[in-house]
């Protein structure tokens, strides 16, 4: 009998149809912060086990920026934990998918998480009641290694790509956009975009800078949960 904690064959491939528009993206932000990783000296292969262990597209963008500006090492890891701290969100939200979930298995998810692959998870946990934490496990891997494998591209060309920031911004933008329309949407879903666009505009006009970002989604959490208890109280009605 197979382990539940070792994904059959037949969870690779829905794990794969669910993970590959975020790979695709992957591939076009991981090459452009594999060359700025090259400009502060990283080889390819640091940049593959930097992509595989911090995994943090943003902290690594930022990191590299940090560094090309000499901040002070302090300030680098207090700035990239601070843009960290939405993975708290992220944990809240998946735990109960994984509360039964083998310990190796749950510690691997937690280790893969990212921006993208939390919301296909989410709306495939919530949504199909045949997503498991294997599969799910799954779609982190994937995801994880097409951003590696991108970044040492990225670090092995090097300066010989000349990419505009403007599109390297974009791209990363393009990820989430695909995400939202391809999900199934309802009211509640409705009230978290509307609640987190309109936080961070918001936030921005009054001069909060990147941290309207991380308040933003706070807001839309915040939202998203009372619309959720305004519906079931008016079910239970």
């Amino acid at each position: 009998m197979r382990s539940p904690s070792v994904p059959a064959r037949a969870d690779v491939a829905p794990a794969l149809r669910a993970a590959l528009p975020v790979m695709l993206g992957y591939v076009t932000i991981g090459v452009p912060c594999g060359v700025m990783a090259s400009e502060v000296g990283l080889s390819p292969a640091v940049a593959f086990l930097l992509s595989a262990t911090f995994y943090s597209g943003a902290g690594q963008f930022m990191m590299a920026s940090l560094a090309l500006a000499g901040t002070p090492l302090v300030s680098m890891i207090a700035s990239i934990a601070l843009v960290s701290t939405r993975q708290l969100l992220y944990s809240a939200a998946l735990s109960p998918y994984l509360a039964r979930a083998p310990r190796p298995l749950a510690a691997l998810f937690a280790a893969t998480v990212t921006d993208e692959s939390f919301g296909v998870n989410l709306d495939r946990f919530a949504a199909d009641g045949a997503w498991t934490p294997e599969r799910a496990t799954l779609v982190n891997v994937a995801c994880m290694l097409s951003w590696a494998l991108a970044n040492a591209l990225g670090a092995g060309v090097g300066p010989a790509l000349a990419i505009p920031t403007a599109i390297m911004s974009f791209a990363m933008t393009s990820i989430f956009v695909c995400l939202l329309v391809a999900r199934s949407w309802s009211a509640v879903t409705v009230v978290v975009v509307a609640v987190s666009a309109g936080a961070v505009v918001l936030l921005k006009l009054l001069g909060l800078g990147s941290l309207s970002v991380l308040l933003g989604a706070l807001a839309g959490v915040a939202g998203g949960m009372l619309a959720e208890a305004v519906g079931r109280r008016g079910g239970a009605s």
